[in-house]
């Protein structure tokens, strides 16, 4: 080990995304409890705000664009040399958004949202799994989102990819349990974070200001229920907990989320009639197909 001599018995999490929001409620949450945290981010400025505040000795950032699979490759093989081959948590966190109705957004800002969402966590599962294999009950964690409960519109492609990240999380919850590695995703409603102004919003195929409808959610968001404005350090307690041993494998942040999911479930049909109508609502009438 480079950097972390004597300090073999030190738990060790990875975490996309780290540079702010839920990545840096994570990160800041489990080194107080005594981790090491390797942190990577596109946000070089927010990475080097989030080692000063933990501490070198405890912290050491990357700057990483996870849809970059040999670039991934190389971060994770120099956190193999700083821990000597051991990884407690992957926390594949790094996520973007684009809004609009689904024609209107251009293919490029959505393959985009496939690359970092999708993409960038398979490019960290295969790069990381073989230190995970190598430390005991390890966890591979994801963010998902309150979007794969029903795939939400005006999110059609950004749902998608959350879908895709719950599928995984199933199947590999499945597979990994052969290594004793642990997997799991949370599923958060409507987070205080930058992903509000961060991403951008397409209304025919033009991009909006950020002062639009994502940046103006958060202020609009209820006080009460499953839509309720809460702090990303609701999602580092929920990563917390699932770390400590608690088995669930989808956590929802707040636990109403869960009650969507349920109904979906029960009747999709029922929950896209539903969701028409608060289109509907929200449009001031949509025209019927001729």
């Amino acid at each position: 080990m480079t950097g972390r001599q004597g300090e073999e018995d030190q738990k060790i999490a990875f975490i996309t995304g780290a540079a702010s929001g839920i990545g840096r409620a994570t990160a800041e949450l489990f080194a107080a409890q005594g981790w090491w945290i390797g942190a990577a981010d596109r946000n070089a400025g927010g990475l080097e705000e989030l080692r000063d505040a933990l501490g070198k000795e405890r912290c050491r950032p990357w700057h990483l664009d996870v849809t970059d699979k040999a670039a991934y490759d190389g971060v994770i093989a120099e956190l193999a040399e700083e821990t000597g081959g051991r990884l407690d948590l992957l926390y594949n966190n790094a996520g973007v958004g684009a809004a609009g109705f689904f024609e209107d957004i251009p293919i490029e800002e959505s393959l985009k949202v496939i690359d970092i969402n999708l993409i960038g966590v398979i490019n960290g599962i295969y790069a990381a799994l073989p230190l995970l294999k190598a430390t005991p009950n390890s966890l591979c964690f994801t963010t998902s989102s309150s979007a794969a409960t029903y795939g939400a519109p005006n999110l059609a492609v950004y749902a998608a990819t959350k879908f895709a990240v719950k599928g995984l999380t199933e199947a590999l919850a499945v597979e990994l349990s052969r290594c004793d590695v642990r997997v799991a995703d949370v599923l958060p409603g409507v987070i205080d974070t930058a992903i509000f102004v961060d991403s951008p919003v397409f209304v025919e195929g033009r991009r909006q200001p950020t002062e639009g409808l994502l940046a103006t959610a958060a202020g609009a968001a209820a006080t009460e229920g499953p839509w309720r404005l809460v702090p990303p350090s609701m999602v580092a307690e929920a990563v917390w907990r699932c770390y400590e041993g608690d088995t669930r494998m989808h956590w929802y942040v707040p636990d109403e989320i869960e009650d969507i999911d349920k109904a979906k479930s029960a009747s999709p049909e029922a929950m896209r009639d539903t969701r028409i109508a608060m289109l509907r609502a929200a449009s001031g009438g949509l025209p019927k197909e001729p």
